[in-house]
């Protein structure tokens, strides 16, 4: 059984082989600056990469927002990571929040935001982190930087793109607006959206569904997806031809072509 590692500002719970880490800083609508958050979110992206029995983390937040991203007083007082020069200040992002950013990219499980509500700058940077994003109708994204005179310092503008394609992440970049649940659906944002009180319950089935494939093949997949984006054809095909060889001699790959013409419910060991 997997053991959970000790958070600060999050709550980490495991069932089965889906974990989900909750935000739990409503006071400061789990901002992810001045705040534990996203020492919690690096470090638990490290604990799950070394479990290799667990398939899918969850990220949500508890409260009225998903995340506020930075913490806008800070900000103005020019306190924590937003302190000093401008060699101060560059040192604290590295050092500091661009850390998601890396430790997401190399999440080798898949990854699910339940969005509960508001995902604004960080916050929307962080959901378009993730695999696959899950919304109430009460969430809304804003890459709401330029609003306040600055830019993603956290790697948003790499993602959001990816995500939504160039003109409509350029569209919410630019213009700072908020994009609501159902546009943010329409867009390919979200996945779905459903009521706020079956936000989870949703959000864990799909978890429970992926974390019930065979192990190593989900954790290659999502590593051939990510591979996919930088590589070209030819050398990406090369890949795939090692990998699938490898998935051909798991017991896993047996088991599940077994259940298969059995028509039975497969039993994978991750081996």
């Amino acid at each position: 059984m997997l053991k959970p590692i000790k958070t600060k500002d999050a709550t980490l719970s495991v069932e089965g082989r889906v974990a989900t880490l909750t935000f739990e800083r409503d006071d400061v609508r789990n901002a992810l600056t001045g705040t534990a958050l996203f020492d919690d979110i690096v470090r638990t992206i490290e604990w799950a990469n070394a479990e290799s029995d667990l398939g899918v983390l969850v990220l949500t937040g508890a409260g009225k927002a998903f995340s506020a991203g930075g913490n806008v007083k800070e900000m103005r007082d020019g306190g924590g990571m937003f302190a000093g020069g401008i060699g101060e200040i560059e040192a604290a992002y590295r050092d500091g929040i661009q850390r998601i950013p890396r430790a997401m990219h190399g999440a080798e499980f898949i990854t699910i935001a339940a969005v509960n509500g508001p995902a604004i700058g960080a916050g929307c940077d962080l959901a378009a982190m993730c695999d696959l994003r899950i919304g109430s109708t009460g969430a809304a994204f804003g890459e709401t930087f330029v609003n306040l005179g600055i830019i993603p310092g956290d790697g948003g503008a790499w993602f959001l793109q990816r995500l939504i394609g160039y003109q409509r992440a350029a569209d919410m970049t630019f213009r700072g607006r908020i994009v609501k649940a159902e546009e943010a659906r329409e867009i390919g944002l979200l996945l779905e959206v459903v009521e706020p009180d079956a936000l989870m319950k949703r959000a864990l089935e799909l978890a429970v569904e992926i974390a019930g494939k065979p192990p190593q093949a989900l954790r290659y997949a999502k590593r051939l997806m990510k591979l996919a984006q930088r590589t070209e054809l030819s050398d990406f095909l090369d890949y795939c031809a090692v990998i699938q060889g490898i998935c051909h001699g798991t017991e896993d790959h047996s088991e599940a072509v077994a259940a298969f013409l059995d028509k039975r419910v497969p039993h994978f060991k991750g081996q």
